[in-house]
């Protein structure tokens, strides 16, 4: 029980202490903030106006930086639709180089077993011969579409040399 009647007692010096301080901050006169001077003001709407134009200057580079990636990512996107274009024209080359030497193998084949057994059939001969010219066709198809893939690499590179002639 006495512990209730000290806190009380606490608690009551303590609103006192409250109440006191409250009376001493409505009796003191309030004191008032002064405005900046007019050249503090001036300053600081120069500073601010300087501050706008840097970043209207970093906007401006921000913005042409982007326009040029947009415009390096465009062509990047149009030379790796060419070049997939190229690869895809090599591959159908190449597949077609393999089934023609696969055909003349076997026509090299059949001669030599003709040669080996002494009878060499005239169609062995010809198949032969047509297998090898299709090689050859296959061969030089594959040349032209590796050139053209030069051709195509060279041709931005030429035509810069023109511009700076």
């Amino acid at each position: 029980m006495s512990d209730i009647k000290n806190l009380e007692q606490r608690i009551l010096r303590a609103l006192d202490r409250i109440s006191r301080n409250v009376d001493a901050v409505r009796a003191a006169p309030v004191q008032q903030q002064t405005p900046p001077p007019a050249q503090d003001t001036s300053d600081l709407r120069a500073q601010l106006d300087a501050e706008r134009a840097k970043n209207a200057q970093l906007t401006e580079r921000v913005n042409a930086v982007r326009q040029r990636q947009e415009s390096s990512f465009t062509s990047l996107e149009r030379r790796l639709a060419r070049m997939t274009e190229q690869l895809d024209l090599q591959s159908l080359e190449m597949l077609r180089l393999k089934k023609a030497n696969t055909k003349l193998i076997e026509a090299n084949r059949q001669l030599r077993d003709g040669h080996e057994a002494m009878v060499i059939e005239p169609s062995a001969i010809n198949r032969s011969l047509l297998a090898e010219l299709e090689a050859l066709r296959a061969e030089r198809a594959a040349d032209m579409v590796e050139m053209e893939d030069v051709l195509g690499e060279l041709k931005p590179l030429i035509a810069t040399g023109d511009d700076h002639a």
